[in-house]
């Protein structure tokens, strides 16, 4: 049965400006990669606080200075939501050669660095301007524990954890979100070609299946499972000793 999205669009405004008031403070950051989650808690920041910035984040990836830079920079057009661009390519080879000789790192490592670096441009933003961090991670990915660690996994609050990516494209479509956004391939745009689909191996249509309705093939329900019970530790906090 799909929401009602005018009344999602209210509860999820009330809910931002509660966050921003509860920590005294007066404005949004946000990562506007040009993908669909990025775009949704744009256009509900915008709705429920005016001083919403949007940075996007160009790491090392062709694609982040090619069709996610121009879709991002659509969004903020059509919604009138304010835009900067903070250029990490240069950041993130200077770290990969501070750790040369050290380690050899993992394409795992390497992949991992993007979003890190670019949830610690945001926290700067955030703290020298009195803003909060908005997260951009959906239920779907939550679930399988599809992001990373101290990178977007990491913010001050989240207005779409609870919605599945079926349900991100249905609340897009209800607020008019531009063509290119609702018929791109999620991606995260780690590297060139990356699709969050391949990399799974199973499609965000199932993973919602399961999650909505417990409908899965076995197939689908073995890979889903694996990526949940692998990926506990990100969505709990740290393990601390207690006595």
């Amino acid at each position: 049965m799909m929401r009602d999205y005018e009344v999602e669009t209210k509860n999820r405004i009330t809910f931002i400006r509660d966050a921003l008031s509860s920590a005294n403070v007066d404005g949004i950051v946000y990562g506007n990669s040009g993908g669909k989650d990025s775009t949704l808690v744009g256009i509900l920041c915008k709705k429920a606080c005016a001083n919403t910035v949007g940075l996007i984040m160009p790491c090392g990836s062709k694609r982040n200075y090619s069709e996610d830079k121009s879709d991002a920079e659509a969004v903020a057009r059509q919604f009138e939501i304010t835009m900067r661009v903070v250029d990490l390519t240069a950041v993130r080879g200077l770290l990969i050669s501070a750790i040369d000789g050290v380690t050899s790192l993992t394409n795992m490592a390497l992949s991992n660095m993007a979003p890190r670096l670019r949830m610690t441009a945001m926290y700067a933003v955030a703290a020298s301007e009195n803003r909060l961090v908005a997260g951009t991670g959906n239920r779907s990915e939550g679930y399988m524990g599809y992001f990373t660690k101290w990178g977007d996994g990491a913010y001050d609050f989240n207005p779409i954890a609870d919605l599945t990516v079926t349900e991100i494209y249905e609340f897009l479509c209800f607020l008019k979100a531009p063509n290119s956004i609702l018929t791109k391939a999620p991606s995260a745009g780690l590297f060139d070609g990356q699709t969050d689909e391949n990399e799974m191996g199973v499609t965000y249509r199932n993973i919602d299946q399961f999650l909505l309705a417990g409908k899965v093939n076995e197939k689908d329900k073995t890979i889903i499972e694996r990526y949940h019970n692998a990926s506990g530790h990100k969505r709990r906090m740290p393990l601390v000793y207690g006595g």
